[in-house]
């Protein structure tokens, strides 16, 4: 019996969800796309889930889309299925954005064409020393999507997001972080666990004030000023009288660590 192309488990209130097709350096094949979708669905609707996790299984985080499947679609002169696969994917980035709890990559190793924008979509992002990445589209004759064009000029201009995506360069973890793509390099062999334990930390932390971070971060990026702030008095009238800021105060005044997420 085949092996799920897409791991999901909970553990220590983290949702982590593994590409796992490490034969294909995870490649998105068949119905990966949709199982990513269901995977941070169910992450979202769990209770028991207060943060993500993203992640490859073996070598690699992942290698973009199954070129030999599109090869085929291709000798069937077929965009019917391309199509799909688009509106699943752009389902897919909107999911890990407009959902509330953070969703946090571990790039294990290579993550090229759709599987770097995958990587971009999520709302913090630490790569191993062994990470590569690429806009490598433009090698097959394509233009990037998985919403690359939005997210890369964002983070690291546009000249050189023009630049890395016509040119379809591979950079290092090390050029990377230079350009803020990721935040932090960890050494292959502990990212699984650093990330894990960052990702155990938030999912015991004040949910809605994580939230309420989120959603202002992409505001800020995209909104003007008075919208900013806007949100920022709307959602911290919200969230000043709950249970988690005023635990949060009492135990600042008391010396001692807080205990968000229980009733008071």
């Amino acid at each position: 019996m085949a092996s799920p192309q897409v791991l999901y488990e909970v553990a220590d209130r983290v949702g982590i969800i593994t590409l796992n097709r490490p034969e294909a350096l995870n490649a998105l094949s068949g119905t990966m796309r949709e199982e990513i979708l269901q995977a941070l669905q169910r992450a979202e609707q769990d209770p028991a889930v207060g943060c993500v996790m993203l992640t490859g299984a073996g070598r690699a985080f992942c290698a973009g889309g199954d070129i030999a499947a599109m090869a085929e679609g291709q000798r069937q002169n077929d965009t019917t299925t391309v199509k799909a696969r688009l509106l699943i994917a752009a389902r897919v980035i909107q999911q890990m954005r407009g959902m509330k709890k953070v969703v946090i990559a571990a790039i294990n190793g290579a993550a090229v064409g759709g599987g770097m924008n995958l990587a971009l979509a999520c709302d913090i992002r630490w790569g191993s020393d062994t990470a590569r990445f690429a806009q490598s589209f433009v090698k097959i004759g394509l233009m990037p999507d998985w919403a690359g064009i939005y997210f890369l000029p964002r983070l690291v201009g546009t000249s050189r997001a023009m630049e890395l995506m016509i040119t379809g360069e591979t950079i290092t973890a090390e050029e990377a972080l230079r350009l803020g793509i990721i935040s932090r390099i960890i050494p292959q062999a502990t990212l699984h666990e650093e990330v894990l334990n960052l990702a155990r930390r938030l999912a015991v932390g004040p949910v809605a004030t994580l939230a309420h971070i989120k959603r202002g971060v992409y505001l800020g990026e995209t909104g003007t000023l008075e919208e900013a702030l806007e949100y920022e008095q709307q959602g911290q009238l919200e969230i000043f009288l709950s249970a988690d800021a005023r635990e949060g105060m009492r135990a600042f005044l008391e010396k001692r660590p807080p205990v968000f997420g229980r009733e008071q």
